[in-house]
C-alpha cells in the first residue's frame, strides 16, 4: 500500500511539503481550513472588482534564491517582475535612496555613504548562494563555507549592535537600511532584526533582486498546487483542523504521516503530546504584530520624488531615528503616531493587477499583539507626507486589523505573520532546540511552518526540510536533486 502524508496547512510551506512527498511516491492529501488555497501567498479583489490585492506577501526577495524553489523551476513556472528598483527610502522634502539592484548605482545615488553601502553589502552579495547554503537550514551544524557566514555574522555584528550607527553619516544611507531592517518587526537595533534585514539587503543587489510574480502572489501556490495535482496529490478547502486527535499518523517508515503548515501549538492538541514537548511549545515566544490596509486608487501613487515610482517595495517612516522609534514603540506596546510603514505598489510594473489607468497599493504597519487598531489614517498620513495628493486619489480601502487577521488565519497568533517572534534566539530554538526540529515526539507527526527552520520567507524550505525529514525517517532519504531531476 502506498505511503500516505496529510498536510494541514496549504500556505508555500505546507504545499512544498506535500510537492516533494508526492514526488516522492506518496499518496498526499492537503487540507485548508480557508476556501481558497496558499495561505501567505493568496491574490483576491479586496477592494472593488478588477483591483487585484495580495493578501498576505506580495514581495517575495527569497523566493527565486531558494533552493527548493530553484529545484522547483519557479522562474520558470511563472512569468516574474523584476524592478531594476528593489526598494526605496523617500525623506521628507521631496529626496529619497533607492536601493537598486544595480550596486554602483546605489552607491553613486548615496553620496558619501557610497563607499558604506558597497562596503557592507557586497561581500554578502557576492557569496550569497554560500551564505543561503547555512541560513536555508538548520543553523545548529558547522557551515560548510564558514568565511561567507564569517562575513555575514560580522555584518550582522554590525548593523545590529550601537556600531550601526558608526556606519553611515547621512540620513539617506542610514534610512536606506533602517527601512530593509525593520522587515523584522523587532526592537531596533537587535541582532533578530540586523539578520533579516541584512539577508534582504543583499538580495536587493543580487539576481532577481525584489522579484514578484505577475497576476498576484497567488501564481505562486497555483503552480504548486498543479505540480501536486499531476503527482496524484489532492487539495480539500474549508476543512477546519482544531485537533489532531483522529488524524492518522503512525510509523514513518510505514507512511501515514502528518505534517502542520501551522502554529506549533495544534500540535499540543495531539492526544500523546509528551508534557516536555507541551512546555517546550508554551515557551515559544509570538512577536508583534501586522495590521494591513489595501487601497484602489485611481492612478499612480503621486511621490514627491519620481524615482520612488520606479521601486515597488516603498519604505515609509522618514529617518533612521524615526523608524527606530516607531519599531521600538511596537516593542513596548504601544503604536507610534508616524509609524513604519512597509508598502509594496505591485502595479507600478504590473498592469494585471488594476484596470488601465488604475493602481493598487499593498501596506502595513507593526503593531502588538491582538491589537485591533484599524491602521487606515495613520497609513493614508504617512503615504501623503511622502505623496501629497494621495488621499484624493483613493477609490475603496480595505482594512485588516491584527485580532482580525489572527482570526482569518489562527497560524497567525495574534497576528504575528512571522510564525513567532524573530530574535537570535529563536534562530536556533525555532521551535525548540533541536537538530530535527520538524520531527515532533508524537510518532509520525512532523512541524512544516515557519515556525521552524530557517523561519520566515517565501521560499518553501521549511516545507522541503519538513518532507525530507519525513523520507530520512521512512529510510528513503532523497534529495532535491533525486525529485526535481533535470
Amino acid at each position: 500500500m502506498a505511503r500516505r502524508a496529510t498536510v494541514i496547512g496549504s500556505g508555500p510551506h505546507g504545499l512544498a511539503a506535500a510537492v516533494a512527498l508526492a514526488r516522492a511516491g506518496y499518496a498526499v492529501r492537503v487540507v485548508e481550513a480557508s476556501g481558497t488555497v496558499g495561505g501567505g501567498v493568496r491574490t483576491a479583489e479586496l477592494t472593488l472588482p478588477g483591483f487585484r490585492h495580495d493578501v498576505c506577501s506580495a514581495v517575495h526577495p527569497a523566493a527565486l534564491s531558494s533552493a527548493f524553489f530553484r529545484a522547483f523551476g519557479l522562474r520558470e513556472r511563472i512569468e516574474w517582475v523584476v524592478p531594476d528598483a528593489s526598494y526605496a527610502q523617500p525623506l521628507d522634502g521631496g529626496r529619497a535612496a533607492i536601493a537598486w539592484r544595480d550596486l554602483e548605482r546605489t552607491a553613486a545615488g548615496l553620496g558619501r555613504d557610497g563607499d558604506a553601502w558597497r562596503a557592507l553589502v557586497r561581500p554578502l552579495t557576492r557569496h550569497l548562494d554560500e551564505i543561503l547554503e547555512y541560513t536555508g537550514d538548520q543553523l545548529l551544524r558547522v557551515p560548510r563555507h564558514p568565511v561567507a557566514v564569517a562575513r555575514f555574522g560580522a555584518r550582522v555584528l554590525q548593523t545590529g549592535t550601537s556600531l550601526d550607527r558608526l556606519t553611515f553619516s547621512t540620513e539617506e544611507g542610514a534610512a536606506l537600511l533602517a527601512g530593509v531592517l525593520a522587515h523584522a518587526n523587532a526592537p531596533m537595533p537587535s541582532l533578530g532584526a540586523a539578520a533579516s534585514g541584512i539577508f534582504l539587503a543583499a538580495h536587493g543587489h543580487a539576481g532577481d533582486g525584489w522579484a514578484y510574480p505577475r497576476g498576484g502572489a497567488q501564481r505562486i501556490a497555483d503552480a504548486l498546487v498543479t505540480d501536486l495535482e499531476a503527482h496524484g496529490g489532492t487539495v480539500e478547502t474549508g476543512v477546519h483542523v482544531t485537533s489532531l486527535d483522529g488524524f492518522d499518523a503512525g510509523d514513518p517508515s510505514r507512511g501515514d504521516v502528518l505534517l502542520l503548515d501551522t502554529s506549533p501549538r495544534l500540535a499540543l492538541t495531539h492526544p500523546a503530546v509528551p508534557p516536555s514537548y507541551a512546555r517546550a511549545i508554551g515557551r515559544y515566544r509570538y512577536g508583534p504584530a501586522a495590521a494591513k490596509v489595501d487601497f484602489a486608487l485611481d492612478g499612480p501613487v503621486p511621490w514627491a520624488n519620481p524615482d520612488v515610482a520606479l521601486a515597488p517595495t516603498v519604505h515609509l517612516g522618514g529617518t533612521a531615528d524615526e523608524i527606530a522609534a516607531s519599531e521600538n514603540a511596537v516593542a513596548a506596546g504601544r503604536v507610534s503616531e508616524r509609524p513604519y510603514v512597509l508598502s509594496v505598489q505591485p502595479s507600478a510594473l504590473d498592469d494585471s493587477r488594476a484596470p488601465e489607468g488604475k493602481a493598487v497599493l499593498w501596506a502595513y504597519i507593526h503593531v502588538p499583539m491582538g491589537s485591533t487598531l484599524d491602521a487606515t489614517e495613520l497609513v493614508i498620513r504617512q503615504v501623503e507626507r511622502f505623496a501629497p495628493g494621495f488621499r484624493e486619489r483613493i477609490l475603496a480601502s480595505s482594512s485588516l486589523s491584527a485580532a482580525e487577521r489572527a482570526s482569518y488565519n489562527p497560524a497567525d497568533i495574534g497576528g504575528d505573520i512571522l510564525g513567532g517572534a524573530f530574535t537570535m534566539s529563536q534562530a536556533f530554538r525555532r521551535p525548540v532546540i533541536s537538530r530535527t526540529p520538524w520531527r515532533t515526539p508524537m510518532r509520525g507527526v512532523y512541524l512544516a511552518s515557519a515556525s521552524t527552520p530557517p523561519g520566515p520567507g517565501v521560499t518553501g524550505m521549511a516545507g522541503w526540510l519538513a518532507a525530507r525529514q519525513v523520507l530520512r525517517d521512512a529510510g528513503a532519504p532523497a534529495s532535491l536533486d533525486d525529485l526535481f531531476p533535470r
